[in-house]
């Protein structure tokens, strides 16, 4: 039985896409199967895996709309054991649309629940909003990442989303559980990254992975060619960070088990 984790924060630039993509690549060259579903508008975990976003048809929008089935809108990606739920830009119209569905936070769990026995992991790229979109996943989820970047105003907004998170809890999905917060954007030149840092390990402990994710010109310049940091570089400091986390999550849950 698959783990469907969300990676969510509703702050853009933190690192989220970045996560959701490279992560997802890094589980599967350790020989997980996994499936990374887009459920962000801009669609960049589509584009950063080298799909081109125009020539998408099926995809998020779909599945969230109940027109297919789930299995129908997955795609094969050049990484190793890792496959697509690609998004397009008509994902924006989807929150009105469900607006006056029955049971509109559920349509994302209802329909992927179907895919957990054929994945090791599902990971859920979330809009940087607190939308119905990352409501869904969040409700699909069985935990959620939070990527927070080491730099200023850091914690702002978190406590927003972590109120978000209990209500979920609270409301759609009891078993919803925080995988962990994890450091992005981490430049140890910096006296504030280090201080962030010491703050995030100070509030939340045992909540924080153990991998920190450094700011790597690799890393920022893998997705302007389609490419996973794995695939574009995988000696950089982005891919080894990346490799360890992906580590740690597949440690974290043998323990569980």
């Amino acid at each position: 039985m698959g783990k469907i984790i969300a990676i969510a924060n509703q702050k853009g630039g933190v690192g989220k896409t970045t996560t959701s993509v490279n992560l997802a690549a890094s589980l599967g060259v350790l020989e997980k199967k996994v499936l990374l579903i887009d459920a962000d508008p801009q669609a960049n975990a589509t584009s950063g895996l080298g799909i081109d976003v125009e020539s998408i048809e099926i995809g998020t929008y779909q599945l969230l709309e109940h027109t297919i089935e789930a299995k129908e809108a997955i795609m094969e990606t050049s990484s190793p054991n890792l496959d697509l739920i690609p998004a397009h830009i008509d994902l924006v119209a989807i929150e009105i649309e469900l607006v006056d569905k029955d049971e509109r936070e559920y349509m994302l769990k209802k329909i992927i629940h179907s895919l957990k026995d054929e994945y090791d992991y599902i990971l859920i790229d979330c809009a940087p909003s607190l939308g119905l979109l990352t409501l869904n996943a969040l409700t699909a989820a069985d935990s959620v990442i939070i990527p927070i970047q080491c730099e200023y105003f850091a914690l702002e907004g978190l406590g927003k989303l972590l109120n978000t998170i209990k209500s979920v809890q609270k409301i759609h999905n009891p078993q919803l559980d925080i995988e962990g917060l994890l450091l992005t954007m981490y430049d140890a030149r910096l006296r504030l990254s280090n201080q962030v840092v010491e703050e995030v390990q100070k509030h939340f402990s045992d909540m924080v992975f153990e991998t920190i994710i450094q700011r790597n010109v690799r890393l920022s310049e893998a997705p302007s060619f389609g490419e996973t940091i794995i695939n574009y570089d995988a000696t950089s400091k982005g891919a080894v960070n990346y490799i360890h986390l992906a580590h740690e999550i597949i440690k974290k849950n043998k323990e569980k088990v």
